[in-house]
């Protein structure tokens, strides 16, 4: 995607209603949609990052889980993304973050 010049940019941004966008993020945050990531499959559907819900379910950073998957935190990004696909024991350990997070923090733990 080009980037916008500055006279696209004030043109674009003159259509925005940001009182409603406000409104928006703040109906947002009271249903629990904050930090939701979406990325898109690839066919045009938008899907929700498992690999984030599970870190955004334990209420760790990236560079946390990154550590605690033991992946870089770039590589970590690239999940979160949609760029890559985690593989083996990773997706074990993102399910198991996103359906019992406490299980994981205590097996970590141990």
């Amino acid at each position: 995607m080009p980037k916008l010049t500055e006279a696209a940019i004030l043109k674009r941004d003159a259509k925005r209603d940001l009182a409603a966008e406000l409104r928006e993020s703040l109906t947002q945050m009271k249903r629990g949609e904050v930090g939701r990531v979406w990325v898109n499959d690839g066919k045009g559907v938008m899907r929700e990052s498992a690999v984030a819900k599970a870190r955004i379910a334990m209420n760790l950073s990236q560079s946390q889980f990154a550590e605690l998957l033991g992946v870089s935190v770039r590589t970590l990004q690239q999940w979160e993304q949609g760029r890559r696909e985690p593989t083996g024991a990773a997706q074990t350990l993102i399910k198991v973050a996103i359906h019992e997070p406490r299980a994981l923090r205590k097996a970590v733990a141990a």
